[in-house]
């Protein structure tokens, strides 16, 4: 069973004492069995993690923690056939005691891509919202954030974070199961918030920028990436149907449409700085995640289109402060 009560503890300390008095049954209902009915797997999955102690630990050019001489041979299959537990793994990739746990998503290639353009993380509080396995919050920390905070509601993915965390040990990095709905309103605490890969399955898309911005303490950074259409002011895909396989995509749109609406919510100095098309060789099947992925949600005579007909995924980078 995760303890997230030390965690809650030190937050009812600072600026988010407001969101600490709501979090103990916020987690509860977060990680309810009867909401999750494979939970007990799950946990069973932190139980048997082996008790290894690494050499050496990287989060500032990766998630390496330890390397092979920090254990033998029979001990690195076992750690494999307990993650395994916690299978599809979509963010990474990670490196434990010599394994290399490649999963769906090159998100380092995203993260490599945003961190040049940050306001330093050095020292700042670090809100990262719908953080799936909380592979950037890692990234986040290795640049010195003070503390981060993840948040997403898929409770498999939280315990995927802290199956990472049983092996960096005690650190101000966290994931909690929750949306950015349950958040204070006016809680105006973080210094940077990250929504990366939430916006499009929003229904209400001005909606998720005011809660976002609700977060934000007064000059704070928003680091906002989302899927784009190319096109002029005003232009919008709504797809009727699916996009990409996927049925709860809202609203594409155009980089300039995303900036109007990101001033007319009220962002300063809002701004793109990646617009990058999203391809096979960063999104793709892998032995950690067997399931479909972009190669099978593409048209395969054409992959500047989705297998509906629609644009194909391109990822944009948009930045702004409260």
């Amino acid at each position: 069973m995760i303890d997230f009560a030390p965690l809650i503890a030190k937050l009812a300390e600072g600026p988010l004492a407001p969101w600490a008095e709501l979090l103990p049954q916020q987690v509860a209902d977060g990680m309810a069995v009867e909401r999750w009915g494979d939970l007990p797997d799950w946990q069973a999955v932190l139980e048997q993690l082996p008790g290894l102690l690494p050499s050496h630990i990287d989060l500032k050019d990766s998630v390496t923690i330890g390397d092979d001489a920090d254990c033998d041979e029979a001990t690195r299959k076992q750690l494999r056939e307990v993650l395994m537990g916690l299978h599809p793994w979509r963010k990474g990739p990670y490196n434990l005691f010599g394994l290399h746990l490649d999963t769906e998503w090159r998100s380092d290639w995203k993260w490599d891509r945003v961190a040049p353009h940050l306001a330093p993380l050095k020292d700042r509080l670090v809100l990262d919202v719908g953080c799936g396995n909380g592979y950037h919050c890692w990234r986040m920390l290795g640049e010195g954030a003070q503390r981060v905070i993840g948040i997403d509601p898929s409770c498999k993915f939280v315990h995927q974070f802290y199956a990472m965390k049983h092996f960096i040990g005690d650190c101000p990095a966290d994931v909690l199961p929750v949306g950015i709905e349950q958040l204070p309103e006016g809680l105006q605490a973080f210094d940077t918030v990250f929504s990366m890969g939430v916006f499009y399955h929003r229904r209400a898309p001005m909606d998720h920028l005011r809660e976002l911005k609700d977060c934000l303490r007064p000059g704070g950074q928003l680091v906002l990436e989302t899927l784009v259409i190319e096109g002029e002011l005003g232009e919008v895909l709504v797809p009727e149907g699916r996009y990409a396989k996927m049925r709860n995509v809202w609203f594409l749109p155009s980089p300039d449409t995303m900036l109007s609406w990101l001033r007319k919510c009220g962002f300063a100095n809002p701004r793109m700085v990646d617009f990058t098309p999203t391809t096979v060789e960063e999104q793709r099947p892998t032995e950690w995640m067997t399931f479909e992925s972009l190669p099978d949600f593409l048209d395969p005579a054409d992959h500047s289109r989705t297998i509906e007909g629609h644009p194909g995924p391109i990822r944009a980078v948009f930045l702004a402060e409260s």
